[in-house]
């Protein structure tokens, strides 16, 4: 459904750029040259790193997807568009969240029980696989908002720029920033499982 609705978009953005009058069009191609290259280089970082965030790769691709829909309908680009992008995708993350909560709420007073997930296959490699996720997954929400944040964002490459725009911080403190994010990730997952999933 994801790629469905992606190359929906993409189309929408091909046929938006065929049906410009040839006076605009330059304008226009500037806006939808500059779209898609912003699509192309930043959709899979973002969707990657809001899997991270919120643990789940389907609702993060959605998310990343709506964000990129927001920037479209905005017409033209931000000063930074990948700090922008992340922005606008917390933003959504949040609204979202509220309303899950709301749900779980109405669940809850009327008695409804939430069925529990398949846990997958059964082989050892798997089941370590996912205990490492699960460690990973708490271990990051243990952390503060803005160190879970900035540990998501470098691991998917933004630059400590973007990450200080994205995140409202002073870039010459990204660097402190992200080496106490670190250590305190370090400390909540424990010893080795650290070094492994932190490449150390």
């Amino acid at each position: 459904m994801l790629l469905s609705a992606t190359l929906s978009l993409v189309r929408h953005v091909e046929m938006r750029t065929a049906r410009v009058p040839r006076d605009a069009a330059s304008e226009e191609m500037t806006f939808e040259a500059a779209f898609r290259r912003e699509f192309d280089a930043r959709f899979a970082p973002l969707a990657r790193y809001l899997a991270r965030l919120v643990g789940e790769p389907e609702s993060a691709a959605d998310l990343a997807q709506e964000a990129f829909v927001r920037l479209f309908q905005r017409g033209s680009m931000p000063d930074d568009p990948a700090a922008w992008l992340v922005s606008v995708a917390h933003n959504l993350l949040r609204n979202e969240r509220t309303q899950i909560t709301r749900r779980l709420r109405l669940l809850e007073q009327r008695g409804g029980e939430l069925a529990p997930r398949d846990s997958g296959p059964a082989a050892d490699a798997a089941l370590d696989a996912r205990e490492l996720r699960v460690n990973v997954r708490r271990a990051l929400d243990a952390l503060p908002e803005r160190e879970r944040q900035m540990l998501l964002l470098r691991y998917e490459g933004f630059s400590y720029r973007e990450i200080a725009h994205a995140l409202a911080i002073n870039e010459t403190s990204v660097g402190t920033l992200l080496a106490r994010a670190k250590v305190a990730f370090r400390d909540a997952l424990g010893g080795s499982a650290s070094a492994e999933v932190l490449g150390a």
